[in-house]
C-alpha cells in the first residue's frame, strides 16, 4: 500500500511540476523519460527472457525512418507513422528473433547478432539515397501541427513521452503477472528446465521480441519528431542500444520500475557532467563509466535488487 502511495505521489510530481522547470532541466526530464521508456522496452527482452539484445537500434532506426518517410513523401501524420514503424519493427525483430532462436543462439552469440542486424541496417540506410543516406534527414516546418506531431514549445513534448513512459511501465507490470511473463521468467533461469515443464520457448521468446521491437519503434518515431532530425549513425548506431540497456541494468533488469529508475539515476548524472565540465574533455565519459562500474560490481541485481534486500532486512 505504501509503495503505491509512493508512485502515485511520484506521478503527479511528475505531471504537475515540469512547467515551472526552466527549459534546460526540462530538456533533461524529457531526455529521462525517453531513456526510461527505451530501457523498459529492452527490459521485456532482456530483463525477463534473459536474451541480452545489443541490437535495439534496429528496431529504434525502423520506427524513427518509417514515420518520417510517410510523412515526407505521402504527408501521412507521425501518429499513424508511429504505429506502421511499430508493426515494421515488430516484423523486422520476429525474423531476426526466429533466425536467431530457432538455431539455438543464446548468451553472447546472440547479443552479437542482434548488434549485427542493427550495423547491417546502418550500412544500408548510408548507402541509399532514397532515405537520405549519410546526411540524414530533416523534418521541415516546425510551426504548431498538434495532429502533425509538431509542437510550439518542448512541454507537450514531456508529457507525450511521459505518457509513452507510464503506458511502457503499465504494459511491464501486466506482463510481469501473465502467463507469458511467468514463461519468459522460468527460459532466463533455465530454458532446458521450462521447455521439459511444457514452455514453448520458441514462441514465448519471440512474443517477447515482437513486443520489444514494436515499443522500441514507438520511441524512435518520438526521437525523429522531438529532434526534428535523423540520420544512419544517430538511429542505428550502437549508442542508442546500450542506452536502452543500461537504464534497465543499472536500475534493475526483470523489475517493473527498474529502467526508470536507471534512467533517473544516469541521464541527469550524465547531462550535468558534461556541462559541469564542459572545458575538461573526456572527464564526463569517465566520471559516467565510473558509476557504471561501481553500480555493477556491488549491486548485480541494480537498484531495485538493493531496495528489496533493505526491505526484506
Amino acid at each position: 500500500m505504501a509503495a503505491e502511495v509512493v508512485a502515485g505521489l511520484a506521478v503527479g510530481i511528475l505531471v504537475v511540476a515540469p512547467p515551472f522547470l526552466p527549459p534546460y532541466f526540462l530538456e533533461i526530464l524529457i531526455s529521462v523519460m525517453l531513456f526510461g521508456y527505451l530501457g523498459a522496452a529492452w527490459n521485456i527482452l532482456g530483463g525477463y527472457a534473459g536474451q541480452f539484445s545489443f541490437g535495439h537500434a534496429a528496431y529504434f532506426g525502423i520506427g524513427a525512418y518509417t514515420s518520417t518517410l510517410l510523412f515526407l513523401t505521402l504527408g501521412l501524420t507521425p501518429w499513424l507513422g508511429m504505429l506502421a514503424g511499430g508493426v515494421l519493427a515488430a516484423v523486422f525483430g520476429l525474423f531476426a528473433g526466429y533466425l536467431s532462436f530457432r538455431y539455438g543462439l543464446r548468451g553472447p552469440y546472440f547479443s552479437l547478432v542482434t548488434l549485427a542486424f542493427a550495423e547491417m541496417l546502418r550500412v544500408v540506410a548510408v548507402n541509399t539515397k532514397a532515405v537520405g543516406s549519410s546526411l540524414g534527414l530533416v523534418i521541415p516546418n516546425r510551426e504548431s501541427a498538434p495532429l502533425n506531431f509538431v509542437f510550439a514549445g518542448k512541454l507537450p513534448y514531456y508529457y507525450v513521452i511521459l505518457a509513452m513512459a507510464l503506458a511502457a511501465v503499465w504494459i511491464t507490470r501486466r506482463l510481469e503477472r501473465s502467463k507469458l511473463g511467468y514463461s519468459l521468467l522460468a527460459i532466463r533461469e533455465n530454458e532446458n528446465a521450462a521447455e521439459a515443464a511444457g514452455v514453448d520457448s520458441l514462441g514465448m521468446k519471440l512474443r517477447a521480441m515482437a513486443l520489444s521491437s514494436f515499443l522500441t519503434a514507438l520511441g524512435g518515431t518520438f526521437y525523429a519528431q522531438y529532434f526534428a532530425y535523423i540520420d544512419p549513425t544517430i538511429t542505428f548506431g550502437p549508442s542508442v542500444s546500450i542506452q536502452g540497456l543500461l537504464q534497465a541494468i543499472v536500475g534493475g533488469a526483470g523489475t517493473v520500475l527498474g529502467p526508470v529508475i536507471g534512467a533517473f539515476v544516469l541521464t541527469p548524472m550524465s547531462e550535468l557532467s558534461r556541462a559541469a565540465f564542459r572545458g575538461r574533455a573526456g572527464v564526463d565519459v569517465m566520471l559516467y563509466g565510473l558509476v557504471l562500474i561501481l553500480v555493477i560490481s556491488f549491486l548485480p541485481n541494480g537498484l531495485m535488487g538493493w531496495v528489496r534486500r533493505r526491505r526484506r532486512a
